[in-house]
């Protein structure tokens, strides 16, 4: 393919929208909601991906600056969105389980997750001490980003880039496969999730093939998230197998628990494979050569 007539998404403008979009949710109102949280942490994530495609295009410290900056935003918030994720899950499966549930009430972890939507006022004005910090962060970044030279990347180079993402992401969906550790899954997805974020800037190369890889890596990642959800749930449980202290209800939540992780992941692995299969190239996953000038 000759790399003259590759067009590749311009990553500049697309980064000053995640930027934009992110400032307009953050002003909605005094507290953005939970669907408005969740949209920022997207958006840092794809900041965050974008950058590091063009990291060798913009120097190490210039990197390091703003993908700390796109980190830091979306740390801020995810206490907040991760506490709310976990009090929605334990109600869907409450909803099946309620004998179990009211067996449980008063072991106070479990009772902390679920009545977390309570607030006290001190925790509301931190909240609100996040948000606006936030904010500052991102007009400055965006700011920044105004007077930031890029130019127009070498297209090999970002593809280099985005061979790492995917060799990255290869290796763990392996290594996941063969030891499942919930500290590994939640770092596969996040992996994934660069790989998926990045295809994006080269979706005009080869449309229908990027396309379909995006939409099979959006499932994979949503289900490795709901198998992530889980496991803070059980790790807010303060929950140890053979604890002498846990009583036998919580075994069992914890046992139904891992159940349902099992159902997500049994819904990875196929799909994952066809993906990341070992030896499989990049070029022949996405139809796309591109070869140095």
């Amino acid at each position: 393919m000759d790399p003259e007539t590759i067009r590749i998404r311009p990553i500049k403008p697309a980064l000053s929208g995640y930027l934009k979009e992110s400032l307009v949710l953050l002003r909605r109102s005094r507290v953005p909601d939970d669907d408005a949280i969740h949209d920022i942490r997207v958006l840092m994530k794809k900041a965050r991906a974008a950058m590091k495609l063009l990291h060798p295009c913009i120097g190490e410290k210039a990197f390091e600056d703003e993908y700390r900056t796109y980190r830091d935003a979306a740390r801020m918030l995810a206490s907040w969105r991760d506490m709310s994720v976990q009090r929605k899950t334990l109600r869907s499966v409450r909803k099946s389980n309620r004998k179990l549930f009211r067996r449980l009430e008063g072991y106070k972890p479990l009772d902390e997750i679920m009545k977390w939507e309570n607030q006290s006022s001190e925790e509301n004005m931190e909240i609100i001490r996040n948000i606006d910090e936030v904010e500052t962060l991102l007009r400055k970044a965006w700011y920044r980003l105004r007077f930031m030279t890029i130019g127009e990347p070498d297209a090999a180079l970002l593809y280099d880039q985005l061979n790492k993402s995917y060799m990255s992401a290869a290796a763990l969906c392996m290594e996941c496969r063969i030891n499942t550790r919930p500290q590994k899954v939640h770092e596969l997805r996040k992996r994934i999730k660069d790989f998926l974020y990045q295809i994006y800037f080269f979706r005009p190369v080869n449309p229908a093939a990027v396309k379909s890889t995006e939409k099979r890596l959006d499932i994979i990642s949503q289900n490795l998230g709901k198998y992530n959800d889980i496991s803070q749930i059980i790790a807010g449980l303060n929950y140890k197998y053979g604890n002498p202290g846990n009583p036998p209800e919580l075994d069992e939540l914890v046992a139904l628990l891992k159940g349902i992780q099992d159902r997500y992941l049994a819904d990875v692995w196929s799909s994952a494979f066809k993906i990341f299969k070992p030896g499989q190239k990049l070029q022949a996953l996405l139809g796309i050569t591109i070869l140095r000038m």
